[in-house]
């Protein structure tokens, strides 16, 4: 019935401690909150809620993006065995990465790059850019390659 997606992890050959198990994901996040019984306020009053509904829209998002774009690539998690992860890791055909992470709160710091940061040591060349995505109204970089970038901007279109 396609309700649920399983995203996969991410992982390389060197050594370090990956965890393979693939994180779940309900299609509809609307049927995500029903069936958590969350209304507005309710995730209002529970961040830890909304920022996991969020991250469930991103990832079906860009799935859904994925199916038209001219660049293909396929979606994974990334989760090391120490705590570090990152909630989407997007992987062309030449092996480039693109590490998302998913924020609900509206600032965004240095902290918030620390998987993304874990990602980039273990890729090396590969890493391309780290991004969090955050409902603020402005790009931010931390570094060259790291970003903050308005929620928003999934649905700009990029100029040619």
């Amino acid at each position: 019935m396609f309700i649920i997606r399983l995203l996969p992890a991410w992982s390389t050959n060197k050594g370090k401690r990956l965890v393979k198990a693939p994180k779940l994901f309900l299609n509809d996040t609307g049927l995500a909150c029903h069936l958590a019984g969350y209304d507005n306020d309710g995730l209002n009053n529970d961040k830890t809620a909304l920022g996991h509904l969020l991250e469930n829209f991103v990832v079906c998002e860009l799935y859904k993006q994925q199916t038209w774009s001219r660049k293909r690539c396929q979606l994974f998690h990334f989760r090391l065995a120490t705590g570090f992860e990152v909630d989407l890791v997007l992987e062309d055909n030449a092996g480039r990465l693109v590490g998302i992470e998913v924020k609900s709160a509206a600032t965004v710091n240095a902290a918030d790059f620390k998987g993304l940061r874990a990602l980039a040591e273990i890729a090396g060349s590969k890493f391309v850019r780290g991004i969090v995505l955050y409902p603020g109204t402005s790009v931010i970089s931390f570094t060259n390659k790291f970003h903050a970038i308005p929620l928003e901007n999934l649905w700009m279109t990029l100029p040619n």
